[in-house]
This record gives C-alpha cells, sequence and structure tokens, in this order.
C-alpha cells in the first residue's frame, strides 16, 4: 500500500502553494478592477463584461475574484496580459492509479506532475518583431506505477516526467523562435521533445487524453532522442499550422543542467518531420512521416523516464536510426464548433535493431468529444498497441529480466469537464508486458487535472 505520511505532506504543500497561488490572483484582480481597463468585452460562452466609462462595473469585478477563477471566468485579466505579450498555460495533474492483477506489484500509488508555461511575444513586449520566447517548467511527486506491470512503457508518463527519481522543478524548455515570415521561422535554445509525433486524438502530454506512454508520444525513438536537451531548427508552416519541422538537437538528456558543457559532446540526433493536412471524407486528417538519426556511439542503455529499462552494456555501434508515421482523422465534426468532433488515430513505427529495445510499434484507436448530450466538452479515447522487442538488445537484458517477448496493451478513458479549470479523468489499461513470467496486469485510475 502507499505510504500515506509522505503523501500527505506532499497533499499539505501542493494545497499550501495553491491557496498562494489563489490569494494572488485574487489580489492581481481586485487590483485590475481598480484600473482602467481599455477593453472590457462580452465574448459568448465567457463572462457578461460590460463598461461603464472605460471601467469594468462591479458585475465584472466579482467574475475576477476567487469564485470567476475557478468556474474558468477570468477572461478580462487573461485577456490583459495577452494583450501585453504573455501568455500563460498551466497544469497541475494529479493521479491515484493502481494495479490490481498481475504484474510485479499490485498496489495503488499517488502521484503527480506540474507543468507551468509562459509564452512570450517580444515585440508586444517591446522588441524586435516576429521574436517569441517559450518557458517550460516541470516538476513530479508521489509514487509512480512504472515499475509494477512489468511493461517497458510507463502506464502513467507524466507522473515519471521530467526526472523519474526527484522532486525538484526543472526547466525543460527555454526556447527562441524568430519568425522570418508567416509560413517560415527558427528556433534555438532547450526544448523537450514530448510535443513533436503530434496527433488529435492521442497526444496531450499524458495529462489530457491518453496516460499511457505508447498513446502519448511514438516509443520507437525514446532511446535515441533525449527527453529534455539543447537544440536548434526550422519550421515550415502552412495557415499558421506546423507541416514542416527540422531538428538537429543533442544526444545527450540535460534536464538537469543548462547542457552548455556537453553541447554535442556526443555527436548529434537529425529529425525531420512532415505533417500534411488532409481532407478525406471531407472532414480533417493529418498524415505525419518523420525520421530520426543519432551519431552517438551506443555502448548501453541509459536509463530514461521514457522506457523502464536497467542500465546495462549492449554491443557497441556507432550511430542509430528510427521511423516513425502516425495519422488522425475525423469520422465527425460538430456543426456548432469546428475545434469539437470525433475520430480515428494509428501509429507505427520502426527502429535500429542493434540499439533499440522496441524494433517496431503499431498502435490504433478512437478518440474525441463525448456525443453525450450537453456533455460536448468532454473526451474520451480507446486505443491499442503492439510494442516489438529487438532480438538482438534482448539478450543483453535476459540476466536481469528474464527472456523476452513482445508486449502489447490497451487503455480507455473518459474525460470530465466539470468546469474550464478542472477535469477529471476514469481510467482502465490492461497491458500484456513483454517479461513471459509475468502476468497481465488490470489497471485502474483516476486523474485530476486543473488548468490555470
Amino acid at each position: 500500500m502507499p505510504r500515506i505520511s509522505p503523501i500527505r505532506n506532499k497533499v499539505q504543500k501542493a494545497t499550501i502553494v495553491g491557496l498562494c497561488f489563489l490569494s494572488s490572483i485574487s489580489s492581481q484582480a481586485s487590483e485590475f478592477c481598480a484600473t482602467d481597463a481599455p477593453e472590457c468585452e462580452r465574448t459568448t460562452g465567457e463572462s457578461d463584461l460590460t463598461c461603464d466609462e472605460g471601467r469594468c462595473n462591479s458585475a465584472s469585478c466579482n467574475e475576477l475574484t476567487l469564485h470567476g477563477w475557478f468556474s474558468g471566468d477570468q477572461s478580462a485579466l487573461r485577456k490583459n496580459l495577452a494583450d501585453n505579450g504573455i501568455v500563460l498555460t498551466n497544469n497541475l495533474t494529479n493521479f491515484y492509479m493502481g494495479n490490481t492483477v498481475g504484474g510485479l506489484e499490485r498496489d495503488f500509488r499517488f502521484s503527480g506532475h506540474g507543468d507551468y508555461r509562459a509564452n512570450l511575444d517580444i515585440n508586444k513586449l517591446g522588441g524586435p518583431q516576429g521574436q517569441f520566447l517559450q518557458i517550460r517548467a516541470e516538476h513530479r511527486y508521489g509514487e509512480a506505477l512504472a515499475g509494477a506491470t512489468g511493461s517497458l512503457l510507463p502506464p502513467n508518463l507524466a507522473a515519471d516526467l521530467p526526472v523519474a527519481d526527484s522532486e525538484k522543478i526543472y526547466i525543460t524548455n527555454l526556447l527562441f523562435t524568430q519568425a522570418l515570415s508567416e509560413s517560415f521561422a527558427l528556433y534555438a535554445g532547450k526544448l523537450d521533445t514530448l510535443d513533436g509525433d503530434a496527433n488529435a486524438f492521442a497526444h496531450g502530454r499524458g495529462i489530457h487524453q491518453f496516460s499511457n506512454a505508447a498513446f502519448v508520444v511514438n516509443p520507437i525513438g525514446l532511446r535515441t532522442v533525449a527527453y529534455s536537451t539543447l537544440g536548434t531548427g526550422f519550421v515550415i508552416l502552412n495557415e499558421g499550422e506546423p507541416i514542416f519541422n527540422f531538428l538537429v538537437l543533442n544526444t545527450r538528456d540535460t534536464t538537469e543542467t543548462d547542457g552548455l558543457s556537453e553541447l554535442f559532446a556526443d555527436g548529434a540526433v537529425l529529425s525531420p518531420e512532415l505533417r500534411i493536412p488532409t481532407n478525406f471524407l471531407g472532414m480533417r486528417g493529418h498524415q505525419l512521416f518523420g525520421a530520426i538519426w543519432s551519431s552517438r556511439d551506443f555502448a548501453s542503455l541509459n536509463q530514461s523516464p521514457l522506457v523502464v529499462l536497467p542500465n546495462v552494456p549492449i554491443a557497441r555501434q556507432s550511430d542509430s536510426w528510427a521511423f516513425t508515421y502516425n495519422f488522425d482523422q475525423y469520422l465527425f465534426e460538430d456543426p456548432c464548433d469546428s475545434k469539437k468532433g470525433w475520430g480515428i488515430f494509428g501509429r507505427a513505427g520502426l527502429a535500429d535493431p542493434d540499439t533499440n529495445p522496441i524494433h517496431y510499434f503499431l498502435s490504433l484507436g478512437i478518440g474525441g468529444n463525448s456525443r453525450l448530450r450537453g456533455r460536448d466538452n468532454d473526451t474520451f479515447g480507446l486505443g491499442w498497441y503492439y510494442s516489438g522487442t529487438s532480438g538482438r538488445v534482448a539478450p543483453f537484458l535476459s540476466t536481469l529480466l528474464g527472456n523476452l517477448n513482445d508486449g502489447q496493451g490497451g487503455e480507455l478513458f473518459y474525460n470530465i469537464a466539470v468546469n474550464k479549470r478542472l477535469y477529471l479523468t476514469t481510467d482502465t489499461q490492461v497491458i500484456v508486458p513483454a517479461r513471459p513470467n509475468v502476468d497481465t496486469s488490470l489497471l485502474f485510475g483516476l486523474r485530476a487535472n486543473l488548468v490555470f
């Protein structure tokens, strides 16, 4: 069973931090209402903001207090920040998940993940046009389920990021972008790679859609590409949507450092990615094709929060490669809201069997917005994956893990939109691990995601 005392202490600390944050928000709201507000607009579905001689009236000010923040109606304050070039997107996610059958351990555990992101428009802040800065800080806490099922892929990925054995806050993104036109931009800095391999129904960083790593990102290149490291590249856009991205990355994971002293010390990773918009059946979709090549000298399976493996020596290899593919295709689009609907998704991948424990990968599923009456802000997902283990790497792991077979599993989630800030998710997973001496696991869990 989970250890109660450490969990209680973490919850108490999180509560104190949360109350301090909410108090500061309420204080900022009061200050905002006491000053001139040049624009107080009425937006459909948001607070009724009216103006009286250029100043918010008392009804508007009430919506900017703590009650308004919880209901998601802090539009005027957020609009004021955005007009001045600062967009904040923060998530605090808690998991209570457990393995009830099979696996290595049958236990329910509490864990959590904090994700705090700021997007700065340098031009609105007084700088040159077309310059942007993204900053992301992350931390984790509690006990994750990564080792409980015997699977190579974590069942709740976010609970292991950014560093599996640390609860410190780390800067995983500090990325500077210079747009040279509406369709072309250059970027450089420290970045995390979890936002790649985008998919409309199976992405979400493990906190918005699926929890299992198999449905958050294609795991085929996770041993080749570091989670957070230095890099540079360019992106080509079509009507604001990225269609081609090219990355040059450092091979070492530098989540815990600035990475400057380790830049390209072990070589480089090159990764092009093409994401083509489609209109099959008269509805939106995408076809994504990606490739990864690393010049690193591979001599061991280094520990990573993205794949659950021991650090063991392997046959020395001078480079590594992988190919990835994914698609999403809407089968229904809400005629009242073009951003809502449901459809199907899939992923496939093939990697160098000499350096990657996963040689090939397949997944399929369905997901999107709920069709239940009055619950169109809820989302759901159902997916299955198959992970083919490399026959060349498996012998090096057999001493510690036994002979490895292929692994597979499935996940079903339903995400309830309580309001614009709070989302509660029920999650069920069935996992058949690659280890033949470990029985099939049945997982149940709850996830609570607070957006602020």
